[in-house]
């Protein structure tokens, strides 16, 4: 694919580019990728084709725009409020994961489709990694810190030990929420804290009550 086309730079091109990608997200989760149409995003975004082609110069580049808004949402969810009283690293770890999951579910369908076309099409292939790659990138940097402050074990490498957590949770989402296993997700929230605590050998002082 050549290099994506530059954003529009009058707010009505931003309006309709956005209405596009609405639209494209749309007919991508209820049709699937492959068999998605054009006519079909076209026609939920009340534009001509010539508009699409304004903006886009394939359907996939109008899913690498989709997959675009998904990730800002994934990589900055927000997560629920820790009371200062109980700010832990434990607490602080396991708001970070529920907001990560409830995010992904937000996303699912999409997050299936990117799983889907990345096996079909080595663009897809590499935007899958590049989004894993941020994950763990952002994750190292956290247990470096945690690291620096001596409240985890200082002999683990930070991005190979991120990579391994971060890939353990992307998969519980990935089964769970696409494949429907039917996880209990407050238990699987519990393990999952208390597996990356037990990992990083956090301190018993820094852990939720039990963990």
């Amino acid at each position: 694919m050549d290099a994506l086309k530059e954003l529009p730079s009058t707010k009505r091109g931003l309006r309709t580019r956005a209405a596009l990608v609405a639209a494209a997200r749309g007919v991508f989760e209820r049709d699937g990728f492959i068999n998605s149409r054009l006519s079909d995003i076209t026609a939920a975004a009340n534009c001509s084709s010539g508009t699409f082609y304004t903006y886009f110069e394939s359907k996939e580049e109008a899913l690498v725009a989709v997959l675009d808004t998904v990730q800002d949402d994934m990589l900055n969810p927000g997560f629920p409020h820790v009371p200062e009283s109980n700010e832990t690293i434990g607490a602080v770890i396991e708001a970070s994961n529920r907001a990560y999951l409830e995010s992904y579910r937000r996303n699912a369908r999409l997050m299936m489709l990117l799983e889907q076309v990345a096996t079909l099409d080595p663009l897809f292939a590499e935007l899958r990694l590049k989004r894993a790659r941020t994950f763990a990138e952002r994750n190292a940097l956290k247990i470096a810190r945690l690291q620096d402050a001596g409240l985890a074990d200082a002999s683990l490498d930070p991005m190979t030990t991120s990579w391994v957590l971060s890939s353990m949770i992307s998969r519980l989402a990935y089964l769970g929420l696409v494949l429907g296993e039917p996880f209990d997700w407050e238990e699987l929230m519990t393990t999952l804290t208390r597996l990356w605590l037990n990992a990083l050998r956090i301190p018993d002082a820094e852990r939720p009550s039990g963990g």
